[in-house]
């Protein structure tokens, strides 16, 4: 049951991201991300709202959680539980640890991402 929840919250989510990306970036003004970073930051405030009432005050099931924070949310963005992990470390007193969190992520990520391409270039 719990692949069930992930995976049909997973395409609810990989849904919503396309349909509100699309929806901003076609009203936006200029070339920007804009709607990756309006997806990005849904995600981010979805995350913290139902995390925060699933874990602190109890008001979904766990399979509820599952499918809307795991499964919706994942599928939504990864951004989301980025934020809310570093938040976590922050609450926990781990400054460093978020710190180092935030600036890995984004240099880990944008390196792998050069990688990549230029993996796949060399095999076109």
């Amino acid at each position: 049951m719990k692949w069930l929840l992930l995976f049909l919250g997973g395409g609810v989510g990989a849904s919503l991201r396309f349909a509100l990306a699309t929806w901003v970036d076609q009203r936006a003004p200029i070339t920007f991300p804009w709607g990756t970073l309006a997806v990005n930051a849904a995600g981010c405030f979805a995350i913290g709202l139902l995390a925060t009432l699933a874990d602190e005050h109890h008001l979904l099931t766990a399979g509820a959680r599952l499918f809307l924070v795991a499964g919706v949310l994942g599928g939504f963005t990864t951004f989301s539980t980025f934020g809310f992990e570093t938040w976590q470390l922050l609450e926990d007193g781990a400054a460093w640890a978020a710190i180092a969190n935030a600036l890995g992520s984004v240099a880990v990520g944008l390196v792998a991402v050069i990688i990549g391409a230029l993996i796949a270039r060399q095999l076109a």
